[in-house]
């Protein structure tokens, strides 16, 4: 049996925070502002794959109103989801991203966000996907700057 899930996530730039993306600390002025580390990727994967499994939302398993998930890593949160998969009996056949940031340009961070990500999941690298693409400067303020989106699609087979 296969399943397929679908993951979205957005989060606003600010001041003061760490920018983290797929578990990677990345060099920029402004972070993601969210009840966690605001892992925008991480967290479109996590709610990937508990649509593929029909568990819900990580909204709905790590609330922001619970002070255990205040400032934790999404990577934990990640593997935490894929305990879940395992005990559903599936396995992770590919994971495919998207993250949608005008500002900042990521393309030299891809090959370690991929590392990082696959590793986490427990899949071979060439299963893991991380593109990273703009708006062309359509979206997201004037300067580009105002939040990150990602999206993830996985397939799980049983």
């Amino acid at each position: 049996m296969k399943r397929i899930g679908i993951g979205y996530d957005i989060h606003r730039l600010v001041e003061g925070r760490k920018l983290v993306l797929g578990g990677l600390e990345i060099p920029f002025k402004k972070g993601l502002l969210g009840h966690s580390d605001a892992d925008v990727l991480t967290h479109a994967i996590c709610d990937a794959l508990l649509g593929a499994l029909g568990e819900g939302d990580i909204g709905e398993h790590f609330p922001d109103t619970d002070a255990r998930y205040k400032h934790i890593s999404s990577f934990i949160l990640l593997k935490e989801v894929k305990k879940l998969v395992d005990s559903h009996g599936y396995g992770i056949v590919n994971v495919d991203t998207t993250v949608i940031a005008e500002q900042p340009n990521l393309k030299p961070f891809k090959p370690k966000i991929r590392a990082l990500l696959a590793e986490a999941l427990g899949i071979p690298l060439e299963a893991m996907s991380v593109k990273a693409k703009t708006h062309e400067g359509l979206a997201f303020g004037p300067n580009g700057e105002e939040a990150i989106v990602a999206h993830a699609i996985v397939l799980l087979s049983k």
